[in-house]
Formats: structure tokens, C-alpha cells, sequence
């Protein structure tokens, strides 16, 4: 694709950068995505945006007879841009959580997952407890990050690297420059499945589900509840959790079984 550069301004946290089509404007649908989030939205070798929940979303946009553009914004943007309305809805593997739902509405869930840490291979570092006096790095803004702010005294990490995706945490995780990452466990399982060099070595239970965002409640979350819904009974979901993870979802999951719109408890 194509984009042209254009800059949300005015926004928390300071000025996001954003990419996109000029013709995204008159799309019926812009969705924020922090391309670059292996496996949910990236960029294939020939440029094209694809992931989880680019089909995902493209599917649900199908059926509500709309047209989609996807616009990259940071995760930690994702928040201010959804609320002023500069976009109709955001995905990036975006755990539900009560703070966040005082403030934005989330359609039913999609994905259980948890965080994990991820370190090279030749660390000799195979859990949590290996990182005292450690560097670790995190997403900003991510579950991941407020994991770390909650626990990392408990382990003495030395010292916390904020970054905006996985790809650069990766260059410093295997420079040296980081010892450890802490993100989404299915990211980091799909990422380093044929990399040699890096590992997964702790799985980091948080409860965590991903869902759809949008500004606080507005009317299109409940359509897209209820897409969510019918494509859960079809299947479909289940079906891209085969195609991007190799593997059937469990019955028991969010991926599979139908939920309510989740609410602050």
C-alpha cells in the first residue's frame, strides 16, 4: 500500500504519527492497529497489512456491509484516538480490563491469553526468578508494562525499556541491550517459533482476554457483539485461530464460546 503521513495531534500522552490511505477517509470504518504485532496485524514480505484480527475485523466489516481501512497508530495511542473518535474502533491483542473499561467499551471477547517472558536461548535464564538485576523490556502502555509495574520489585528487576511493538524489543533483546520481554504469550510463541536463538521460558498467568475497543459506549459496539456472535457460532473465529496458531482453540474459550459485552465489575 501506498500511504500518506498525516499527525493525530492533541492527544494524551503527546503526537501520534499515523499512516494511511487517503482514501481511508471515506471508508466507511477506520480501524487503529499497532501493525507490527506479530501475529494480530503486520506486514507481510509483500507489504500487505494481514494478521488475526485484520481478518478478523475485515469479516466483521463484511457483514455489517461496510468498507475498512486500517490506520497504524502506537498501542499507547490507541486510547486518545479511539475516545476523540479520530477512529471507529481499535484492535491490537487489547487485554479488557476495568480501568480501561471506565473509559471505553469492549465487545465480547475473542482470545484468552496470558503474558510471557522471552529471553535468548544462550541466557541461561528460565524464569522470572533469573531476572534480578535484570533489564527487562515491555510495550508501553501494555498489560505487560502494568504487570511489571505491579511486580517488578518483587523480582529486582534493575531496570524497565518502554517500546512501541514487538519488532524493536526483539533487535534489543538479541543486541544485548535488553535481558528479557514481557508481552503476549501467543505473540511471542508464533514469533520465536523459528528462531533458534530466542525463547520463551515463562508463561506469566494474567487472565487476560482481547477484544474489539471503541469509545465508551458507542452504538457500533453493540453491532459488532453481535457479528461477533454469529461468527462464533459459524465457526469462523475458531477457524482463524487453526489458520494463524496451528492448533484448534479450546471449547472453553473466548474464541469459541459466546460471551456478554463485558462491563466494569
Amino acid at each position: 500500500m501506498t500511504f500518506k503521513s498525516f499527525i493525530i495531534s492533541s492527544i494524551v500522552g503527546g503526537m501520534v504519527a499515523v499512516s494511511a490511505l487517503s482514501a481511508a477517509n471515506a471508508a466507511d470504518l477506520t480501524v487503529g492497529a499497532n501493525i507490527g504485532n506479530v501475529p494480530w496485524e503486520f506486514q507481510d514480505a509483500d507489504g500487505k497489512t494481514v494478521g488475526f484480527e485484520v481478518d478478523l475485523v475485515t469479516e466483521v466489516a463484511k457483514r455489517l456491509g461496510k468498507s475498512v481501512e486500517f490506520v497504524n497508530i502506537p498501542f499507547n495511542g490507541l486510547f486518545p484516538a479511539v475516545q476523540s473518535g479520530r477512529i471507529d474502533m481499535a484492535v491490537s491483542s487489547i487485554t479488557i480490563t476495568d480501568k480501561r473499561l471506565e473509559s471505553v467499551t469492549f465487545a465480547q471477547p475473542y482470545y484468552d491469553s496470558d503474558q510471557s517472558l522471552t529471553v535468548t536461548a544462550d541466557s541461561g535464564i528460565d524464569g522470572m526468578k533469573g531476572m534480578t538485576d535484570k533489564v527487562v523490556g515491555v510495550d508501553t502502555g501494555s498489560t505487560g508494562d502494568m504487570w511489571v509495574n505491579a511486580h517488578g520489585a518483587e523480582y529486582k528487576l534493575a531496570d524497565t525499556r518502554r517500546y512501541e511493538g514487538l519488532s524493536p524489543a526483539m533487535l534489543d533483546l538479541a543486541a544485548g541491550r535488553i535481558d528479557g520481554y514481557i508481552s503476549d504469550i501467543p505473540a511471542l510463541q508464533y514469533y520465536v517459533k523459528d528462531k533458534p536463538n530466542l525463547k520463551v521460558v515463562e508463561r506469566i498467568a494474567t487472565g487476560e482476554k482481547y477484544s474489539i475497543m471503541f469509545n465508551k459506549d458507542a452504538s457500533l459496539a453493540t453491532e459488532v457483539n453481535g457479528i461477533l456472535t454469529e461468527l462464533k457460532k459459524e465457526g469462523f473465529i475458531a477457524g482463524l485461530h487453526e489458520t494463524w496458531f496451528g492448533a484448534k482453540p479450546e471449547d472453553t474459550t473466548s474464541t469459541v464460546s459466546v460471551m456478554d459485552m463485558p462491563t466494569v465489575k
